[in-house]
């Protein structure tokens, strides 16, 4: 098998979808992996690594798309990517097809194989190769909220943690999966006052258990999400449906009622968002205000970490990765049927329930 690793093209983006060590680990399975000059060096990692690991540097990704059997990619290609797809090939990314219908349309059209990441499931219905992301996303959510809090950058001046004698900032959020845990752990851990609002009452029995009652757990329904919304300080949107377009869950209104200064983070953006008033924004320029309020969604967060995302993504890419190498891909999906659940698109057609529904396929 041939792997091709092309260098990511999204503004800002740092990660690589392969590190030395997976990259000799493929080599020894038998695999030749095609990657694109300088893919890793973001990540803090050179070519000259790479070369010792047995890949073979290319200085031209039209080659690197040409030749390989499967590209193995951190994030969905872009519009200037597609007519490098090759008919029949099998891509192995995160695709978020619920928020691309263009990108969907060219992968039917060139009978794709999409394997996205965001649907592998694991042994126990989870979902390991988003995790890390999540997690990571759910970190820096608030790191980066505490930063547009500030003065500075026409925030309210709120200090998360507060100080003995002042009012510690709120922070509310909407979702209590591992996006929302981990933004849940790193506020609390600053200080803030901390609510979270969630439909299954287990993730929010957990939480109060974790956190002896330090932390207030709601049921989300629309009267206490309109409450929330209106006295946080910072918004975290992480809401997620597998595969599925996010629901908006925060309507125009209630962020219209929020204070001026607030911050809204929505990690949920890479399925469409679940605030009404956000869009995508880049890493060149992250943040809009609208209604007064400091709106950041940037869909490849993680990529502000670059090395870290990277191990952490490719710890749990790694043994479908090397699965797919050592069986061939069409025998891996017929033996494994958690990782046939991350095919989306497949011989000209969508393959996977939500993505179907959510942009009109049959």
């Amino acid at each position: 098998m041939i792997i091709g690793v092309p260098k990511e093209i999204k503004i800002g983006e740092t990660r690589v979808s392969m590190t030395p060590s997976l990259c000799r680990r493929c080599v020894t399975l038998g695999a030749k992996v095609l990657i694109e000059k300088s893919a890793g060096l973001s990540a803090g990692f050179t070519d000259a690594e790479y070369r010792a690991a047995g890949a073979t540097l290319v200085s031209d990704p039209r080659r690197v798309w040409r030749s390989a059997e499967m590209i193995l990619k951190v994030k969905e290609p872009l519009a200037s990517e597609y007519g490098l797809l090759r008919e029949g090939q099998t891509l192995f990314t995160y695709l978020h097809l619920a928020a691309g219908p263009k990108l969907t349309q060219e992968l039917v059209r060139k009978k794709i194989l999409g394997i996205a990441y965001e649907t592998v499931e694991g042994s126990d219905g989870s979902y390991p190769l988003l995790k890390p992301m999540s997690q990571i996303a759910g970190r820096l959510a608030i790191q980066i909220g505490a930063y547009f809090l500030q003065s500075q950058h026409g925030g309210s001046g709120v200090l998360l943690g507060g100080i003995p004698g002042t009012l510690p900032g709120h922070v509310v959020v909407v979702g209590a999966g591992n996006s929302g845990a981990h933004a849940v752990q790193m506020a609390a851990g600053m200080g803030a006052r901390v609510t979270v609002l969630d439909l299954d009452t287990r993730k929010l029995e957990a939480l109060d258990t974790e956190y002896r009652g330090r932390v207030v757990t709601l049921m989300s329904n629309p009267a206490n999400v309109e409450s929330c919304v209106a006295d946080a300080d910072l918004l975290v949107g992480a809401v997620l449906i597998p595969a599925a377009k996010a629901p908006i869950v925060v309507t125009d209104a209630m962020v219209a009622r929020m204070r001026h200064g607030s911050v809204i983070v929505d990690i949920a953006i890479d399925q469409g968002g679940c605030i009404e008033s956000i869009h995508p924004t880049s890493h060149t320029e992250p943040v809009y205000r609208k209604y007064g309020v400091i709106h950041y969604a940037v869909p490849n967060m993680p990529a502000l970490v670059g090395r870290t995302s990277t191990q952490g993504l490719t710890q749990a890419t790694e043994p479908f990765v090397a699965l797919i190498v050592q069986k061939g891909v069409e025998t891996a999906l017929a033996e494994h049927r958690r990782l046939a659940a991350g095919v989306n698109t497949r011989d000209g057609r969508v393959v996977n329930q939500a993505v179907a529904q959510a942009l009109g396929y049959a």
